[in-house]
């Protein structure tokens, strides 16, 4: 590469991605010509002890108390926005009519109002935006998303995205704000995961024409500051039973497509998984196995899955051996590769970060997820 940009970073929110951000920065030079060299120059959170952990990272200038300081600086190229949800419209609608670079977290506003609101801003902003997910940017989801987007499935049966941890599995647990409507949105844990599972599907094409939703809230209760119970009243489970249109034509048939988002699953970590099964092949990773993609296919009359070793390939070069085996932090530095090296017109046919786009059709399939719930039938996705 003849020339490497300097990408100077502020980040809003200074919890645990945003340290996950400090990590990727201190391994850039594992990525082998990238176009952008980024380093994180300053930080906003209200809480001092959050802000505080910074003060490791030797390139961080300005610590601040409020996002807006870091919305006005001109020095800032690019803004990372890892607040809850109940914040994000002022703050990302503030951020674009600066016109500032960012990636935003999702789900992208607190609900589909919120959502369509930012959209907008951002369309007739000249930022550019993207939102954080990062699990599709193990090697093996990359070639289960190129396998399905190369027709190889024929007419597609079946898709089930799914992710699923246990971190609410322990009802002694403490409430925190994703575990409340007010700050994390009446969409639950749909909000919390749910773009990760969208955001293959929806790259394929595979948008839901209705949604029939089955929610839980397992948990109504949990120890506030004080440790007497709160109420405690988001979604922790939701199952998503979607039908999609197999064609453009209205009498193209339709298939079946699942959306899981659960933070009581017992036996899971956190685990992220994709399946797609059509009358010529099939393809299914899942991060619990994250060294192997399974394969499917027809031969001589035989049903055979097989196993694939991806290896540590990517969406940007590293100089890590393909032999290698790849994690979580690594997944979220191909996003910020992914991010920069679009934002500098130089990612190619490489794979993406969710878009806007993406992330506003999710919340209109959450939309009419609760829709759903409340009505005990399918209801269609607005917009």
């Amino acid at each position: 590469m003849s020339s490497v940009a300097p990408v100077r970073i502020g980040v809003v929110g200074c919890g645990l991605m945003g340290r996950e951000l400090a990590a990727v920065c201190g391994r850039w030079s594992q990525l082998v010509d990238h176009p952008s060299a980024p380093e994180i120059v300053a930080v906003a959170d209200p809480n001092p002890a959050a802000r505080e952990w910074f003060r490791r990272v030797s390139t961080v200038e300005t610590f601040a108390e409020d996002w807006r300081p870091l919305v006005e600086d001109d020095r800032i190229d690019v803004l990372y926005l890892a607040v809850p949800h109940d914040l994000h419209e002022e703050l990302y609608i503030a951020a674009a009519g600066a016109g500032r670079d960012f990636l935003g977290e999702k789900p992208f506003g607190i609900d589909l109002p919120a959502a369509a609101r930012i959209a907008a801003a951002v369309d007739g902003s000249s930022s550019f935006v993207r939102v954080s997910s990062e699990f599709p940017f193990f090697p093996g989801a990359l070639r289960a998303f190129s396998y399905v987007s190369s027709g190889a499935l024929g007419d597609i049966l079946e898709v089930r995205s799914q992710f699923a941890h246990s971190s609410d599995i322990d009802r002694t647990k403490s409430i925190n704000w994703k575990r409340r409507v007010e700050t994390c949105g009446e969409i639950g844990v749909m909000g919390d995961l749910g773009v990760h599972v969208a955001h293959v599907p929806l790259r394929l094409g595979f948008r839901p024409e209705s949604v029939y939703a089955l929610l839980d809230n397992v948990v109504t209760e949990r120890p506030g500051p004080d440790g007497a119970a709160v109420p405690c009243d988001t979604w922790d489970n939701a199952l998503l039973a979607c039908r999609v249109p197999g064609g453009p034509s209205p009498e193209d048939r339709r298939f079946t497509m699942l959306w899981e988002t659960r933070r009581i699953a017992p036996g899971q970590m956190n685990s992220w998984s994709f399946e797609a099964l059509g009358m010529d092949g099939g393809v299914r990773f899942s991060t619990r196995t994250p060294a192997t993609m399974q394969r499917f296919a027809l031969r001589d009359g035989e049903q055979v899955w097989e196993e694939v070793q991806p290896g540590n390939l990517s969406s940007w070069p590293t100089i890590s051996g393909g032999i290698f085996e790849f994690g979580f932090s690594d997944a979220l530095m191909q996003m910020w590769a992914s991010y920069l090296a679009e934002r500098a017109g130089a990612l190619g046919n490489r794979f993406g970060t969710a878009t806007v786009g993406e992330a506003l059709d999710a919340h209109r399939v959450f939309d009419a997820a609760l829709r759903s719930q409340a009505s005990g039938r399918a209801e269609q996705p607005h917009g």
